[in-house]
């Protein structure tokens, strides 16, 4: 006879076992990490902002003290004053940034491809100008473009100073306190700003795609155009930034190496809340500076087509 086993009876589910939830204070940790930075934008930022914008709507005078009134006329008669050093400050900060690019980005291409053992120096040539004052470096170029120096002379003989004369960016044989000497403080002032992420842009493209470029019969040009300008977008994008926020703004350059007829509106503002003391005119040109920067600045960056900054 056969003998008939029985199947086992199967074993019944096991309950799963209960995992225990996350401590709280772990996930506050990232939380209480970015305390400290939100805390500096709150009270050295947002506070400072707020403070500006009431007095930007106060009325008053410095002797019977300012009360916010909300006067938003300050905001007109402060542009329609001033808006020639709203479009002085916007041309030479503009130049300024394309001087920048056209000088920088042959540079960073130099350090990121072609530098070799000497990338680490360049680099440090590069932000060496950091190392001294902003106010030093401004007044070196009083120095190198005065009257009857080198740099004139040879702008003479090479008959640069005619075209520039022609534009109306000099004055005859003078270079100093004309729109030439401010553009080129700001370039140099500036440049490393551009110089650094462009380096960082340029750094990260796969040089397999220049090799793949080449061996689909590409010309130098053409790679450079179809392949290495695009990829490095993010980096033009971001110096471009960098550059034209800040010389936008800038008074430096304009006072020490322009004159009356350089002013732009940083030394606008200097002068409504320093020596004039008209505090709500001075923030209102501040607050249509910014409005104005950040208007720019996000049509400038929707265009570019690009997210990716560097």
């Amino acid at each position: 006879m056969a003998a008939v086993t029985e199947a086992p009876p199967p074993l019944a589910p096991t309950a799963p076992r209960k995992q225990k939830p996350p401590r709280r204070r772990g996930r506050l940790t990232p939380y209480w990490l970015l305390l400290p930075g939100i805390l500096w934008l709150l009270v050295f930022f947002a506070l400072p902002m707020i403070y500006q914008a009431s007095t930007s709507v106060q009325t008053g005078s410095l002797e019977q003290g300012y009360k916010v009134t909300w006067h938003f006329a300050t905001y007109w008669d402060a542009l329609s004053a001033y808006w020639p050093q709203f479009v002085r400050s916007v041309l030479y900060a503009a130049a300024a940034t394309l001087l920048c690019l056209l000088l920088g980005y042959p540079l960073a291409y130099l350090i990121a491809f072609r530098a070799g053992r000497w990338r680490n120096l360049i680099m440090i040539l590069v932000i060496a100008p950091f190392f001294t004052s902003f106010l030093i470096r401004t007044l070196a170029w009083k120095t190198i473009l005065a009257d009857g120096g080198p740099v004139v002379g040879a702008l003479n003989t090479l008959h640069v100073l005619d075209v520039t004369n022609w534009l109306g960016w000099t004055s005859g044989d003078r270079v100093l306190a004309t729109p030439l000497a401010v553009v080129c403080g700001l370039t140099y002032n500036f440049l490393p700003f551009m110089i650094l992420p462009l380096y960082t842009s340029l750094e990260r493209i796969d040089p397999r795609l220049h090799e793949a470029a080449g061996d689909l019969y590409a010309q130098p040009f053409t790679t450079f155009r179809k392949v290495t300008f695009p990829l490095s977008m993010p980096g033009v994008v971001s110096g471009t930034l960098l550059t034209f926020i800040p010389a936008a703004g800038d008074y430096v350059n304009a006072d020490l190496l322009g004159s009356t007829d350089t002013r732009m509106v940083g030394n606008v503002i200097q002068t409504q809340f320093l020596t004039v003391l008209d505090y709500p005119k001075a923030a209102a040109l501040s607050f249509i500076l910014m409005a104005a920067i950040l208007v720019m600045v996000t049509v400038y960056i929707r265009r570019s087509g690009t997210e990716d900054l560097v």
